[in-house]
């Protein structure tokens, strides 16, 4: 199955670290980062799981829920997750899903058979309250994954959901948003941004973050 940005992210049922996991009952109404990793007891994979879960707090603030993924069973990634309690200072704090049947893997396109044929490659997706596929990410097996680039990217979706603007490359929480060219009307421009614009050019116009004023703690 091959998934597209605004797909509807399939639901499914499955074990994992915590029990069973219905998808669709676990999400609720957060959004969701699932993310596939090769195999348990593995170098980079221990150092993503680990850093997962020192993000709680900044997934929380976001209202994000966390799960992973792999195709080991449930006992060994109860077993993995001492070892990443342990060197990774950390205490693991969302499931991991156990896909020995790969029906997941399959569902979400997580193993490309070039890469390797039978465990998944680091695919993530960030999944909005409405189960539509917002981000679809995949590194190759010899990379961690990149979390602040994760949550950089989620800070922009919702906020971008909320106001008529665009995130420029290498944007981050805080820094100037782009006025979507399809808002015309300058009266509504004044009523949404009342710290004004620059017109760089007449399809580039930059503006504050609306929400600057947040603190983020």
């Amino acid at each position: 199955m091959t998934l597209r940005l605004g797909d509807t992210a399939p639901d499914f049922e499955q074990e994992s670290s915590e029990g069973k996991i219905s998808f669709y009952d676990w999400l609720g109404d957060s959004w969701g980062v699932l993310f596939s990793h090769p195999a348990d007891f593995t170098p980079v994979c221990t150092t993503e799981l680990g850093l997962t879960a020192k993000l709680k707090n900044e997934f929380a603030k976001r209202n994000v829920k966390a799960i992973a993924l792999s195709v080991d069973p449930v006992d060994s990634h109860k077993e993995w997750i001492k070892d990443i309690n342990e060197t990774q200072g950390c205490a693991v704090n969302f499931p991991i899903i156990a896909d020995q049947d790969r029906k997941v893997s399959e569902l979400y396109d997580m193993i490309h058979p070039n890469a390797d044929s039978s465990l998944t490659v680091r695919s993530l997706f960030v999944i909005d309250p409405n189960k539509k596929v917002r981000l679809m990410i995949t590194y190759p097996a010899s990379t961690g994954r990149n979390f602040n680039e994760v949550l950089r990217v989620i800070d922009s979706l919702q906020l971008t959901d909320e106001h008529k603007v665009a995130t420029p490359g290498n944007w981050e929480h805080g820094g100037d948003v782009v006025i979507v060219p399809s808002l015309q009307d300058e009266e509504e421009i004044k009523e949404r941004f009342p710290k004004g614009y620059k017109a760089v050019k007449s399809y580039l116009r930059m503006t504050p973050d609306p929400k600057s004023n947040w603190s983020g703690d």
